[in-house]
């Protein structure tokens, strides 16, 4: 008898779960199906993303792909969007972030964002991509469809991936797969003087055993890279082998001036063909160093107090300011950074519009904030030519705003589409609100 009693519990207990599972899956929000007949948004401001601003324009856009952008464009078979009052903007790109490879940073079992070990050049953010991560929807709604999905901690974390913020799987979601490996280059100073006075303070005494160990690991994949096929492949060397024949770039997290020119001519020495900085925090005073070697400056968020007491409270707020002023390519995220707590900084990256708008208030202006959120970044990673501005030719990856994309009070997507796909706009958060309104109500 207690036997059956306890199947049957288990039996219950199983159809239980099954019911909350689909239920939940019920609510879930079905990827957007693929552009069936063409689109015109007719009548608006488009935001092109490259500085140009087109008043009462439109735009077209079949299969996927922008075939008209002008003021008096054919809407002949089409399907049209009325746009008067509303601006048109090209879909944000937020670099340097683990969407989709976490959801709940408390669950171990949801954290996908790292590797055990410090050199893991192999290790692919793509084939962890959720596409089914609660944080997608939230980000669409101000505005960002792609992300690069990038495994951190450690000194080579990994191999990022360009993904969409739409699809039923990582396959249908990636744009670009393992585009970068993403080194953190040791600090000349530990972390817990280095807050207050990055000049000084206790030295960083793992420093040279780190950089000997990646000098040493640089020099064999160099040799293993110059062999086609090798007898016996090393993942781990293999998957460096895009740094030294462009197809991969290397970013490098380093925030300090000295560090960012030691990190950069190790690099180069070496025969890395692309370079990036991520962090970049006191790269102006390199400026004309990274402008000589074109190597670009991903900022990692604007909203951030100082990291040296003398600077100016509104030093982060100037930054990307200074650093275009300066000639230097530059990109800006909300990303994971040494010295600032970002443990759920994957939701975070809805706000990134924002972090452009402060910029903007800043010395940027409004149109170069946009662009260093569209197409500078899209530059960076090397999609300049699918996704970044709306010109023909180009992938539909764009968004319709009520207002000032860049305002948190006029930030009001209304319609978005990735590929020419019409996403619907719905999320966890905006489900709660119509719940417990109805409660209330």
């Amino acid at each position: 008898m207690q036997r059956r009693n306890s199947i049957q519990t288990f039996v219950c207990t199983v159809a239980l779960l099954c019911g909350v599972v689909f239920s939940a899956q019920a609510q879930r929000i079905k990827p957007a199906d693929p552009q069936s007949k063409p689109i015109v948004i007719q009548g608006a401001t488009i935001h092109v993303g490259n500085g140009q601003v087109m008043n009462n324009a439109s735009v077209r856009f079949e299969q996927g792909i922008i075939t008209e952008v002008g003021t008096s464009i054919n809407t002949t078979g089409a399907q049209v969007i009325n746009g008067k009052g509303k601006h048109v903007y090209p879909g944000i790109i937020a670099l340097n972030t683990p969407v989709g490879l976490v959801e709940v940073n408390a669950v171990k079992a949801s954290v996908d964002r790292s590797e055990q070990g410090n050199f893991n050049p192999n290790v692919r953010a793509l084939t962890s991509f959720n596409t089914d991560s609660d944080v997608l929807p939230t980000l669409r709604y101000t505005g960002v469809l792609l992300v690069e999905a990038t495994p951190d901690r450690g000194i080579v974390s990994g191999t990022s991936s360009i993904m969409e913020l739409d699809g039923w799987n990582w396959e249908d979601a990636v744009l670009k797969a393992d585009n970068a490996i993403h080194l953190n280059w040791p600090a000349r100073f530990s972390r817990s003087r280095r807050r207050g006075n990055p000049f000084g303070g206790k030295a960083n005494k793992r420093r040279q055993r780190i950089i000997h160990l990646l000098t040493n690991a640089m020099r064999e994949a160099k040799a293993y890279a110059a062999v086609a096929k090798p007898a016996k492949v090393n993942l781990k060397l293999e998957a460096m082998r895009g740094l030294f024949d462009g197809s991969k770039t290397l970013f490098i997290h380093a925030s300090y001036s000295k560090d960012i020119v030691e990190s950069v001519q190790f690099a180069k020495t070496h025969g890395v063909q692309k370079v990036g900085i991520v962090g970049g925090y006191d790269a102006v005073r390199v400026a004309n160093f990274l402008k000589e070697h074109q190597i670009p400056v991903v900022i990692n968020a604007t909203h951030r107090l100082p990291l040296v007491n003398h600077h100016d409270i509104a030093y982060a707020y100037k930054l990307p300011g200074m650093l275009a002023k300066a000639g230097v390519l530059t990109g800006l995220t909300v990303g994971n950074e040494r010295g600032i707590s970002m443990a759920d900084h994957g939701w975070r990256v809805r706000t990134l519009p924002f972090h452009a708008g402060t910029a903007a208030a800043h010395g940027l202006g409004t149109e170069k904030a946009v662009e260093m959120i569209t197409l500078n970044n899209a530059k960076i990673l090397g999609i300049d030519k699918q996704v970044g501005s709306i010109e023909k030719g180009k992938q539909a990856t764009l968004f319709i705003s009520k207002g000032d994309v860049l305002d948190m009070l006029t930030n009001d997507i209304e319609h978005a589409f990735i590929r020419g796909k019409k996403l619907i706009l719905d999320d966890k958060q905006q489900q709660l609100y119509r719940r417990f309104k109805k409660k209330y109500d």
